[in-house]
């Protein structure tokens, strides 16, 4: 049985460009003109590790976590995607799933997709939620960025770590590996100064892998935006700070649109 303000997500799978696409569900009828929350999580990983914050959040909105293609349970093609193909992807997914428009949510490499998407595809925004976001314009080595996200799994919950091994094994090692060099090259600081979606912009207070020097300069970038730092918080806040992760989104939501 769930706690009070915990809701079951469902499986829901859709054909996209000849993918079967997976996406973990919780829909609320009868509410016409809400706008729905889609999470997108980062690399290694899938919708899986979004399952704590997607839940609290499901209390109050309807929420999608997407599995990008040929991640966790969604099918995709042989060829790994770029970024950039990934965002096209997610808005495909989006037009399938008839979500004209929605509030997006992501984590590490999840905040890149968004990122490009939000700046190419600035009308099916409402508000952008970047946690965590890569990559560091100051570590953008293969080894700054796998020795940071070492340390990170200390911080991290233990549990994590199963998550990770189930749906890393899923993508397979080439699929992995292309899609963190396709990360490490995307310069996703120079899309920001074209987002116009209200934009909130979170770090745990101990994540090694964004650091605080790093999401300061994007709230400097981007046009409308804040930043929150969540105390103790680690990288993957998604799921090792759930709670205080979703009080801030629902502030950010609830509260009028930030303005510089």
């Amino acid at each position: 049985m769930l706690r009070r303000g915990i809701s079951t997500l469902k499986s829901s799978w859709t054909v996209v460009r000849g993918w079967r696409l997976h996406a973990r569900v919780h829909t609320h009828s009868g509410e016409r003109g809400q706008i729905p929350v889609v999470l997108i999580h980062g690399l290694l990983i899938s919708s899986r590790y979004m399952v704590p914050t997607a839940q609290r959040l499901a209390a109050h909105y309807s929420v999608y976590a997407l599995d990008l293609p040929g991640f966790g349970k969604s099918e995709g093609p042989q060829r790994v995607l770029t970024i950039a193909e990934l965002a096209d992807a997610v808005v495909a997914w989006m037009d399938v799933m008839q979500l004209p428009r929605a509030i997006l949510l992501g984590n590490s490499l999840g905040c890149q997709v968004l990122i490009n998407l939000a700046a190419r595809y600035p009308r099916r925004v409402e508000r952008l939620i970047l946690t965590g976001p890569t990559v560091d314009p100051a570590a953008r080595t293969v080894i700054q960025q796998a020795s940071r996200l070492l340390f990170d799994f200390v911080l991290e919950k233990p549990s994590l770590l199963y998550h990770l091994v189930i749906d890393a094994y899923a993508a397979g090692i080439r699929r992995t590996w292309q899609t963190f060099q396709y990360a490490l090259y995307e310069t996703s600081e120079r899309q920001l100064c074209s987002i116009p979606a209200p934009t909130l912009v979170i770090r745990g207070a101990r994540d090694l892998i964004a650091t605080q020097q790093w999401v300061e300069e994007m709230v400097r970038l981007l046009p409308d935006s804040q930043l929150q730092v969540i105390p103790k918080g680690p990288h993957c806040v998604n799921y090792s700070t759930p709670k205080a992760l979703v009080a801030l989104v629902q502030t950010f939501l609830r509260t009028p649109l930030y303005t510089r």
